[in-house]
């Protein structure tokens, strides 16, 4: 039975469960969307995913949705001499306590730039009227808002808090892989792939606060997660989105 992966290209959410498939060497059929098209928002796939996001793993019958949720998903039914969590409780326990904050903490402020300096620019181009069409289409009333939002621009104090959080974590990641190879002790994993997600780039989207002079420990992991096989080959074969303006 063939495994589908619909995602945008290798980056932030995306990249959790392509990454995780490529690490594992699994056999799974790829469906890259794309946002500027708004493809995530059309009918046939809100029928997979009613959210209208991406990642959505289907398996068989079984639709599996929040990126996360897939790699461990990935990891339970399709076991791979590659393991990607740790054998024992405390170390998987220390894994997901680094999912959770990057999910509920890190992704979230890095999103929020990220959106501010690319992603209203792919609609600035519309009128008002097929801004709005576009955007009765989003089936999430959060995410309605957040374009909505990202359109008419961010205001700076969110900005400057979004900030203030991104540099915080940055110092917390570089702290931490100071004296770990990993964020998980002696072990590549999910916790690894899901921060790697986020913060790959960041010494050149954000190199004020990632470069080798501030945050040598996390360029150093950086580096070395790119230099894996396994993430070369997904850069190879997946397209990374450029956004920007609707030509």
């Amino acid at each position: 039975m063939t495994l589908k992966l619909y995602s945008f290209g290798p980056a932030a959410n995306s990249m959790k469960p392509l990454l995780t498939v490529f690490e594992k060497g699994l056999d799974v059929e790829k469906h890259r969307l794309d946002p500027s098209k708004f493809e995530h928002h059309t009918d046939w796939f809100k029928a997979i995913n009613p959210r209208g996001q991406v990642p959505a793993l289907v398996d068989g019958d079984k639709v599996i949705t929040e990126s996360t949720v897939i790699c461990e998903y990935l990891e339970d039914e399709y076991p791979t001499e590659v393991s990607l969590r740790p054998a024992d409780s405390y170390g998987r326990a220390q894994m997901r306590t680094w999912t959770k904050w990057v999910d509920e903490y890190f992704c979230w402020c890095v999103s929020t730039i990220g959106w501010h300096r690319y992603i209203g620019n792919m609609v600035k181009g519309y009128s008002d009227a097929e801004f709005e069409e576009k955007v009765a289409a989003i089936p999430v009333v959060e995410q309605q808002v957040k374009w909505r939002r990202a359109r008419e621009g961010f205001p700076q104090d969110m900005l400057d808090e979004e900030m203030r959080k991104i540099a915080f974590s940055v110092r917390r990641l570089d702290d931490h892989l100071a004296d770990h190879e990993w964020l998980v002790p002696r072990q590549y994993t999910l916790a690894d792939i899901c921060n790697f997600a986020i913060a790959n780039g960041m010494q050149f989207g954000f190199a004020d606060l990632v470069n080798k002079d501030a945050t040598p420990h996390l360029v150093r992991w950086i580096e070395q997660i790119n230099a894996r096989p396994a993430v070369k080959e997904m850069f190879a074969q997946v397209e990374l989105e450029k956004l920007g303006p609707r030509e």
